[in-house]
């Protein structure tokens, strides 16, 4: 009986700490979790909806510097690999991979710095919750002057480990969702390999 009423209390105090904790506490959380797994690398997918076009899948790999980004159009694969100074970009239709001058930051293909300083520049609210995850609503703040920031992110985080499930915005026309991500990139995963593609044809810019 001693036992039963002590796990009890084990489960009771569990379920108090989380119901205590504020959508701040759980959001910054979140990103203290992300930064300890960092220097791990992010895959993630991101859905890009865009209202002409409509909505391109890609996946995502991120790892200091380096990123490659997988997505298929009407049926051609396309996969682009970045460090920062040079940029690869493989087009399955026409075997081609052409090699030129960094276009911008590699960092930039994931878009994982919308997780960063989300407490600072939104007001979170908890929407809702189920047994495995928390729902958000960030506004942007009256005093977050940046202008490319969205007006609204939706949030979802998990109960199990804190990390995020999913985030979505609307920028400029585009809605982007950031989903499945997870931790664990090989430098093998963010370098582009030619001898991967059999006959693939070399353009350098």
């Amino acid at each position: 009986m001693k036992k039963l009423v002590l796990a009890f209390m084990a489960v009771l105090a569990a379920v108090l700490a989380a119901v205590a904790q504020t959508p701040k506490e759980i959001v910054d959380r979140m990103e203290a979790t992300m930064n300890a797994h960092e220097k791990e690398g992010v895959i993630m997918t991101v859905d890009l909806k865009l209202l002409i076009v409509g909505t391109t899948t890609s996946k995502s790999y991120m790892l200091g510097g380096k990123t490659r980004v997988e997505m298929k159009m009407m049926g051609v694969q396309i996969i682009t690999w970045s460090d920062g100074e040079k940029d690869w970009t493989y087009i399955s239709k026409d075997n081609t991979l052409t090699i030129e001058k960094s276009k911008g930051d590699a960092s930039e293909a994931g878009d994982t710095e919308m997780f960063s300083g989300i407490t600072d520049g939104y007001d979170v609210t908890l929407k809702k919750e189920t047994a495995d995850a928390w729902y958000f609503l960030c506004k942007k703040s009256k005093s977050n002057k940046e202008k490319d920031d969205p007006k609204t992110i939706d949030l979802v985080i998990s109960k199990k480990n804190y990390y995020p499930l999913s985030l979505k915005a609307s920028v400029s026309g585009m809605t982007m969702t950031m989903r499945e991500i997870s931790f664990g990139v090989t430098e093998a995963d963010v370098t582009c390999d030619p001898s991967k593609f059999p006959g693939v044809k070399i353009i350098r810019k």
